[in-house]
């Protein structure tokens, strides 16, 4: 079992991230630390942490795609490793969280492709941003209920544990998306065939800056939004053809709320209209490209990649 933490410049976020994955209940087999060439003391404070982190330190900031996409190639390199335990440096894990996931596991009666922790403020209140809706088709199951989860038809990087054997038929987070929906569409084709689940018991908490969805005044980032988004809806091979039209819809709506709600509309016209332009008239590249000179990283990337494209 091998956790993945993605870091960039949150030194002291990250150490309590560490501090917290150090106390769990359930004891890490390893813990693997991928720092996106952080100009603060992030990479120290990993190396000398005494839970012995694996750090993979990267000479450029590949964004939390791309870390999650080395962090994950990292891991799986190690053919004993069943879990990959992903999530990011301002994601802070309750004592029994890694337990949870893993009891729940065991106790479905059948593997699923991932599951996710319930997320939560530092008020203990659910968080917005990584709020978990049911997935289509599926009512309600004894089995299910009685261990408190919920099927679902993607997940969240804050605190996502997926299944290695279907990790390893999957191609890893697309990089090119830099951040944002990489997570989105990562567990959309993992759990295309087979639902994922939330799980309430396990509880971790998304130390953000404030207490909101994605959808609350993004600024420059709404250029990821809606440029990543249109690359999904174009050319994911996880949408349905009938999910597409949906997903379509769900995004178009969300982005006149974003833009009626926030205060700074010049902003995210500018930077919404070149996602657009870009989201139409570009594709994202082949990870080995967009993950090329990392060194061992690009080595284990592309053996991923050639490893799925092979089975």
């Amino acid at each position: 079992m091998a956790a993945v933490v993605v870091a960039y410049n949150r030194a002291e976020l990250l150490r309590e991230a560490l501090d917290a994955l150090a106390a769990q209940t359930r004891a890490l087999d390893e813990l693997i630390v991928i720092d996106n060439a952080s100009t603060d003391d992030s990479a120290d404070i990993a190396a000398r942490h005494p839970a012995g982190v694996r750090l993979v330190r990267l000479p450029r900031n590949t964004g939390g795609a791309g870390g999650f996409a080395a962090g994950i190639a990292t891991a799986l390199a190690d053919a004993s490793v069943d879990f990959v335990w992903l999530m990011d440096d301002d994601t802070i894990p309750t004592p029994d969280a890694l337990a949870e996931l893993l009891r729940v596991h065991a106790e479905l009666g059948h593997s699923p492709p991932l599951l996710g922790s319930r997320v939560v403020w530092t008020t203990g209140e659910d968080h917005p941003m990584n709020k978990p809706r049911r997935r289509p088709g599926y009512g309600p199951s004894p089995v299910a209920d009685a261990l408190g989860v919920l099927p679902v038809r993607s997940s969240s990087f804050v605190s996502m544990l997926v299944d290695a054997r279907a990790a390893r038929m999957t191609r890893l987070p697309v990089a090119d998306y830099f951040i944002w929906n990489d997570d989105f569409e990562y567990s959309l084709r993992l759990l295309k065939t087979r639902p994922g689940y939330f799980v309430s018991s396990s509880v971790v908490v998304h130390k953000t800056r404030v207490l909101g969805s994605t959808d609350a005044d993004p600024g420059e980032r709404f250029y990821y939004e809606v440029r990543n988004k249109l690359w999904l809806l174009r050319s994911s091979t996880g949408l349905t053809a009938s999910e597409r039209l949906l997903y379509t819809a769900a995004s178009l709506r969300r982005w006149v709320r974003t833009l009626v709600r926030s205060r700074d509309r010049r902003t995210l016209w500018r930077v919404g209209r070149r996602g657009w332009r870009d989201g139409f008239r570009t594709s994202p590249r082949p990870n080995v490209e967009s993950l090329a000179g990392l060194g061992e990283v690009t080595s284990l990337v592309e053996r991923h990649e050639q490893s799925v494209a092979a089975s």
